[in-house]
């Protein structure tokens, strides 16, 4: 039983999410609140009540809590963080300005680190797709909340979506698990694929007069969740891994597909040109019931055609186009998705790009959620192309950060200051205000953000007037500090979000600048015509990356390992195959004895990240037949280690470790490099999992000389 929501001050709802289990004892509960009232007057009449929507029986059963925790706030200035009912239920909380969080389970399957990291993970997904709005609460609360209800439950059933993709990433992928990129080990072929996105994709690219003054920054190609290749132009900011990883988990969202392929070595894929004619395959065990539409009947009717083949021998079947076929499957899956649920909306634009709002690192310095246009092109069924480009006028996103981070700081020191004249009239930070506020109102003009500019300049009006005046800066001009962030906030929607497909004219959508679809489907045949003799290695090689077989010879007795560069945001580990495919096992055995693995690194990882927040970088544990091992280090560029110190203890309630909910690895090498300024510092973690009859001197050894063998791979320059 799983539930997260995030509410307003007022116990509004904003978003909601439920798994079956918690959604059906919620109907059930006031389902039989409404069989208590049939003796009523009304009951007795005949007059049928209809069970309330289930958006309003969420906000009756979270009203009490949500209220008690606003009254703790505004009373004491305090609230608690989490709790655990009588029958076990655990609820985790946490607000973000006034945007309520609370996550619940109740099936044990998730403890409160858990869940405080699903409510993270939920924050940074929003900051991803609204940008600085989330900065303006007022502005938030009607982004998550449309008026239109079927506009709501459409974002909605997008949140929900990403939220489950997450979920389902995490406890199946080590790249989540860890939250860091994993990247295929192919040197040969991503330096390939890396020149060809380098000198001929982006470069043909950004030199079309298709490109509508949209450039091409980065480009990398996926692979179920594994990275190919990464490359990013020149004159481009740095993508941080966190953001890498957020757009991977949209991605693989937007584009699932099936990563369970027939267990084989890729040695053993033979490749083929698929031009030549149709290939030939046996029969396939029958595909699980699915829910038939006309649609399917037809796909299914034209898929496979009979070929001619002897009496004794298997039956044999020629395919059409595999490829094909299965891209309109999940499109067609993806359609009913979206018209599911009381749904209706209108299926998007495969060439209306996404806006998406992510950190870059200029020259001038580091602005978070600036915005960019992600194309996503699926290539076969789980290999994507994805372009991230700069929007045209992202210069004013810079400007209006500057300003909000201004007016925050100003936000600041008026809460804390005495109330009075604190700061005088000539003071120089209201007339730095003052003079670039003036001069950035009227470099906006009319257009498209006439509107939102007039109300810009009214309340900028009404701020100076205060500000000013004979009482000049005091607490009576906190108000205002939030009604002129609203307003720049307002600013920056009008310039950045891009038009709703389902409400916005067709003349505003072909005037919104984006990459023609000529130039996109260029892209696409590129990219294709490149790795199309590549295919289905990458396919395979993508669930069997890394194995333990080349490692057992040196290391006897290793199970499992986790290499994390946490610099760079990259992780390096054996595969982890717990699908139970036809007659097919892998290293680890079939499933069972590779479900029990997996559940003891899922359950290492917890461990250590425990042990991290206490402040330990160095763990080793036995459980059964089986020792554990986490170590966490820091290295130079050269490779030295570097001394040991120590790290700051989190408390209970902070932010989880990772760095999807906050990125706690960068600010621990930032706390680490004070005192060693004159060199860069490098952030090392290992987990290893050990046979428990192996010495623990030959374990220790073990360690440190994988460690060893694994740092001259990871330095492969891809981020």
């Amino acid at each position: 039983m799983k539930c997260l929501l995030i509410s307003s001050e007022n116990a509004e709802v904003l978003f909601y999410w439920t798994d079956a289990e918690f959604q059906q004892r919620v109907q059930e509960q006031y389902g039989s609140a409404r069989e208590d009232g049939e003796n009523s007057t009304e009951a007795r009449a005949g007059i049928d009540h209809p069970v309330p929507a289930f958006e309003d029986s969420i906000n009756t059963l979270f009203a009490p809590i949500i209220i008690s925790c606003i009254t703790l706030v505004d009373r004491l200035g305090d609230s608690y963080t989490s709790f655990t009912t009588e029958d076990t239920h655990t609820y985790v909380l946490h607000q973000f300005e006034e945007c309520l969080y609370i996550a619940v389970n109740g099936d044990g399957e998730e403890d409160e680190d858990d869940l405080r990291r699903k409510i993270y993970v939920m924050k940074k997904l929003t900051d991803v797709l609204f940008g600085m709005v989330t900065l303006s609460s007022d502005l938030l609360k009607k982004e998550l909340r449309p008026q239109d209800s079927e506009h709501r439950r459409s974002l909605w059933r997008h949140l929900q979506g990403l939220l489950e993709n997450y979920t389902r990433l995490r406890q199946q992928d080590q790249s989540f698990l860890v939250e860091a990129v994993e990247r295929l080990i192919h040197p040969t072929l991503c330096e390939q694929c890396i020149e060809f996105l380098e000198r001929r994709l982006v470069a043909q690219l950004n030199s079309s007069t298709e490109r509508m003054g949209e450039e091409v920054q980065h480009a990398f190609i996926l692979v179920h969740t594994k990275l190919l290749a990464f490359y990013s132009s020149r004159n481009a900011s740095t993508l941080n891994s966190s953001d890498l990883l957020t757009l991977m988990g949209m991605v693989l969202h937007m584009h699932p597909s099936s990563p369970d392929l027939e267990e084989s070595s890729p040695e053993d894929v033979v490749h083929h040109d698929t031009t030549t004619g149709s290939e030939m395959f046996y029969t396939p065990e029958a595909s699980p019931t699915r829910h038939k539409t006309e649609v399917e009947d037809d796909i299914s009717s034209s898929r496979l055609e009979p070929s001619d083949s002897s009496p004794d021998s298997p039956p044999m079947f020629q395919f059409v186009d595999p490829d094909d076929i299965q891209m309109a499957e999940d499109s067609l899956q993806a359609l009913q998705q979206a018209a599911g649920g009381g749904g209706g909306s209108r299926p998007p634009d495969p060439c209306q790009p996404i806006r998406v709002f992510l950190e870059s690192t200029l020259k001038e310095g580091v602005y978070p959620m600036m915005p960019h246009s992600m194309y996503t092109l699926p290539l076969w069924p789980g290999i994507t192309l994805v372009l991230l480009t700069k929007i045209p006028n992202g210069h004013v996103a810079m400007s209006i950060y500057h300003f909000l981070e201004m007016v925050a700081k100003l936000e600041k020191r008026l809460r804390e200051g005495p109330d009075g004249a604190w700061l005088s009239r000539g003071h120089t930070p209201i007339q730095e205000l003052r003079g670039k506020m003036d001069k950035f109102i009227r470099s906006l003009g009319g257009g498209t953000t006439h509107i939102q500019t007039a109300q810009l300049q009214r309340v900028w009006t009404e701020f100076k007037t205060r500000a000013l005046s004979r009482g000049g800066l005091n607490r009576d001009l906190i108000a205002d500090c939030r009604r002129l962030r609203t307003a720049l906030c307002m600013i920056f929607k009008q310039c950045f979000f891009l038009p709703d497909g389902s409400s916005s004219s067709p003349e505003a959508l072909m005037h919104t600048p984006r990459l023609s679809p000529s130039l996109q489907e260029r892209a696409r045949s590129m990219v294709q015509e490149k790795l199309l003799d590549w295919k289905d290695f990458l396919l395979v090689k993508s669930k069997r990356n890394i194995t333990m077989v080349s490692y057992l010879e040196e290391f006897p007795g290793l199970v499992h390992f986790i290499y994390v560069d946490r610099a760079a945001g990259q992780m390096i580990a054996p595969s982890l195959n717990t699908s139970e495919p036809r007659s097919t096992s892998s290293e680890l055995g079939k499933g069972p004895l590779a479900h029990f693995i997996k559940s003891k690194v899922w359950g290492l990882v917890g461990t250590a990240r425990r042990y991290l927040q206490k402040g330990y970088t160095t763990l080793t544990q036995r459980d059964g037949d089986y020792y554990f091992c986490y170590f966490l280090w820091f290295e130079n560029e050269t490779g030295y280690k570097l001394d040991v110190v120590d790290i700051p203890a989190l408390p209970d309630d902070s932010a989880p470790i990772g760095m999807l909910a906050w990125d706690y690895y960068r600010k621990l090498l930032r706390y680490y490099s004070k005192s060693h300024s004159s060199e860069v510092v490098k952030c090392y973690e290992l987990l290893t999992v050990h046979l428990g009859v192996i010495p623990t001197e030959y374990i220790l050894q073990h360690c440190s000389q994988l460690a060893r063998k694994l740092w001259e791979p990871s330095r492969i320059p891809l981020l």
